[in-house]
């Protein structure tokens, strides 16, 4: 089974994002990018879904982190962000995102978007 994970510091996005992807995918809740970094240190996700606006390590900060280490450039990252204009699309793909879902989303556009990326 693929392994999924979920950085986002709302515990009611985690929540959702976990019930809709739980029956299909190894799934593994992050509250912080700090988090996910410590994992990474012991296992490699498929894929990673990644809130933008987070305190301390922001979504774009953490991407930029995670394209810098050659190990792990690779695992491709779909933002979750509240906001979607232009300058976040652009900044997105600059960064090697492959993809950015709103929020609040739906259980199968989460799916079909991660499926399309492993």
């Amino acid at each position: 089974m693929k392994t999924v994970f979920i950085v986002d510091d709302s515990d009611t996005n985690l929540a959702m994002a976990e019930e809709a992807l739980e029956d299909h995918f190894n799934v593994m809740t992050l509250p912080s990018a700090e988090r996910m970094f410590t994992l990474l240190g012991k296992m490699t996700p498929d894929i990673i879904l990644l809130d933008i606006e987070m305190p301390e390590m922001n979504g774009f900060e953490a991407l930029e982190k995670l394209k810098s280490d050659a190990s792990r450039a690779q695992i491709p990252v779909i933002f979750l962000t509240g906001t979607i204009n232009t300058s976040i699309q652009e900044k997105s793909e600059k960064l090697g995102a492959v993809g950015i879902i709103s929020k609040p989303f739906t259980p199968s556009t989460l799916i079909e978007r991660i499926n399309s990326h492993i």
